[in-house]
């Protein structure tokens, strides 16, 4: 849960303070708890949303981008080059700014869907889809410079 935390957070202290808050908090509410998912899927959940709660305490800014203006084309084409490991991909991902890192991390290594994401940072989904696919662009930029080093 330690580095659930520290995904979004990105400092070892804070994260500590993240899990033991959502630690509390699971314990507080262990009467909630309803046995639909596993335990550990529950209690990842409480941890993923103690650290979005923290980071929206740093005033992390997420602008709504205007539906009508935008139109997103989405790629589903994430393939890196073999050269670069999983490990690369997170340090890489960890470096880009806090609005894409997080999307691109519930995204990704979360598993959750842009309803769930616009739901849990209180975004627009196109606002979701748009810091998704610009940041999917940033890391593969990233990743090129990587694979060329």
């Amino acid at each position: 849960m330690f580095l659930v935390a520290k995904r979004y957070v990105k400092d070892s202290v804070l994260a500590e303070d993240v899990m033991q808050d959502a630690f509390i908090k699971a314990f507080k509410n262990l009467h909630s708890y309803k046995a639909e998912v596993s335990f550990g899927a529950w209690l990842k959940r409480i941890v993923i949303n103690q650290s979005i709660d923290e980071l929206k305490k740093k005033k992390l800014e997420l602008v709504t981008i205007n539906e009508e203006v935008v139109t997103i084309i989405e790629e589903d084409n994430w393939e890196v080059e073999e050269a670069i490991s999983t490990k690369m991909i997170i340090e890489t991902i960890n470096n880009l700014k806090e609005k894409y890192r997080v999307v691109l991390t519930l995204y990704l290594l979360e598993g959750y869907d842009h309803s769930e994401i616009s739901e849990i940072l209180n975004i627009a989904e196109v606002t979701s889809r748009t810091h998704l696919m610009r940041g999917k662009k940033q890391l593969q930029e990233q990743l090129k410079t990587i694979s060329y080093a």
